[in-house]
């Protein structure tokens, strides 16, 4: 009985020191899961990041579009090759885009802190330009429209370009990082419009980096004081006349740009009033033109830095009486020394187009334009090229599911006597342009646009639109010039006319919002 009961004993010991082993292996319980709540602090479409008080907001939308008659998605028919209207030239530019855009928002003691992020993955139609050859045969080289090449062994049918559109904090009234500028009116490229190429005033729809400080004032008013990178997206060039070709004027370069290394930001100062009847909001800046010397080593010397500036006033009209969500949006700059507030980046300030022409002693006829920052000759000071503007939309709903805009913008830029003489004759000049079977020769010019618009948004956040879109380069040249060309527009040493050029493009766009 005794041995039984020791058995048994140490049976139920073995046993409990087993089981404990087990029960140390086993999971420790889990806690109680935390489900995503809704965060009804900064509006719809945020949520609690589980586990902490910071809010957060994805979003985005796709993108599928063609458009005709150039090779840009955003552009007009300029430049190498769509300019050139010859079999380089594209007919038609499709392209895909997914947009992915990060809000973060918390509440803190100073304040919300916000952090905004906007990435934009893209497949674009490729083109094709001429290379040239020393042989004297033509060669065709096939890229995309940013710098990917297609038939690439990193690219490929699977390529495509990433980029980063904003990426910024704000905390406590000040913006640190990639956003839109603050020079801009609220509608950037867009008063009405899908295509990007307007001139008339700025539009960093891609963000700059800056470093901002907000005041809000209340009742709809702020002011902000901003620091800007110029290097990105505000340098339309610093152009030496000395090195200029009739070759290169012709194909909208006029000299070579000497922009130096950076040295200040742009300054930009802005004063907005928001209110339930529309927006009026007045910007100016400072950009300091820095150029590097006048030739390839520093002993050839350089200009002193000019600083040139910019003004412009911006209005929308909300509420008026043609129906409802009706809207009316203008602008006006003026800029001497910093072109790209008028001419913005996407649009561009050089033009080279190619086209018909009725006189029969020309092969055809071009037109051909340029507005940098400033001008300057070897051992001369600079000069900077003044410029005026304006854009401009009027949008009516027709119903709920449809609306149509009109659209248009104006650009006009004027050169100083310097580079008039230089390129024209005239102040010690012989004048590059001052050839054979020109009549007329002055490098001011003028762009004219207007465009139509039509949406259709058959269901929340599908849209569907068409926009056409007419630019005219009116330029002041006169007569014919003989011209060679630039390989990559494979046109030949001929007579040109000088004449004013078109661009027609149809823009037609799928976009889901998300």
């Amino acid at each position: 009985m005794k041995l039984t009961k020791t058995l048994f004993l140490g049976s139920a010991a073995g046993l409990m020191a087993v089981s404990g082993a087990f029960a140390a292996d086993l999971p420790v319980k889990a806690k109680a899961v935390e489900y995503v709540k809704i965060c009804s602090l900064y509006g719809a479409g945020f949520y609690y990041i589980p586990g902490t008080d910071t809010c957060i907001k994805l979003g985005g939308y796709l993108r599928a579009e063609v458009a005709f008659n150039t090779n840009s998605n955003y552009g007009i028919s300029n430049g190498a090759p769509a300019g050139a209207h010859n079999r380089l030239s594209n007919y038609y530019q499709m392209r895909a885009r997914e947009d992915l855009n990060i809000d973060t928002r918390t509440a803190t003691e100073y304040g919300v802190v916000r952090t905004y992020f906007d990435a934009v993955f893209t497949w674009t139609t490729g083109g094709y330009v001429g290379t040239g050859s020393a042989t004297g045969t033509t060669g065709y080289t096939a890229t995309t429209a940013g710098t990917t090449t297609i038939n690439s062994t990193d690219g490929g049918t699977s390529g495509g370009s990433l980029g980063v559109y904003y990426a910024f904090i704000q905390f406590a009234g000040f913006t640190m990082g990639k956003a839109v500028s603050q020079f801009d009116a609220p509608w950037t490229n867009y008063p009405g419009n899908n295509i990007d190429s307007l001139v008339g005033g700025s539009g960093t729809v891609t963000g700059v980096n800056q470093f901002t400080y907000t005041a809000d004032f209340g009742q709809g008013i702020t002011a902000s004081f901003s620091a800007e990178d110029a290097t990105a997206y505000y340098q339309a060039g610093n152009l030496n006349l000395t090195g200029a070709t009739v070759a290169g004027i012709a194909g909208g370069s006029y000299g070579s740009n000497a922009i130096g290394g950076s040295r200040s930001p742009n300054l930009v100062a802005q004063v907005r009033v928001d209110q339930a009847w529309g927006l009026f909001q007045a910007s100016v800046a400072a950009h300091d033109n820095h150029v590097a010397y006048y030739g390839a080593t520093e002993t050839t010397g350089h200009p002193d830095d000019k600083w040139g500036w910019a003004v412009q006033l911006a209005l929308s009209i909300k509420n008026i009486p043609t129906g409802a969500g009706d809207v009316i949006n203008i602008q006006g700059v003026y800029t001497d020394g910093a072109t790209r507030y008028n001419f913005q980046n996407l649009a561009g300030s050089s033009y080279a187009m190619y086209g018909s022409t009725g006189n029969p002693l020309a092969y055809q006829s071009i037109g051909f334009a340029n507005a940098p920052d400033t001008v300057f000759v070897t051992g001369g000071a600079q000069e900077s090229v003044k410029t005026w503007g304006f854009r401009g939309a009027y949008t009516h709903n027709w119903d709920p599911y449809w609306n149509t805009a009109l659209y248009g913008a104006y650009a006009a830029a004027q050169f100083g006597s310097l580079a008039k003489n230089a390129i024209c004759g005239g102040g010690g000049f012989v004048g590059v342009m001052a050839v054979a079977g020109v009549t007329s020769c002055n490098p001011d010019f003028n762009i004219g646009q207007v465009g139509v618009i039509t949406r259709w948004t058959p269901v929340k956040n599908l849209t569907f639109s068409a926009d056409f879109n007419w630019t005219r380069l009116d330029q002041k040249y006169a007569g014919t010039a003989v011209i060679t060309p630039a390989a990559n527009t494979a046109k030949p040493t001929a007579a040109y006319e000088l004449k004013d050029q078109d661009s027609f493009t149809l823009l037609l766009r799928a976009q889901r919002n998300w």
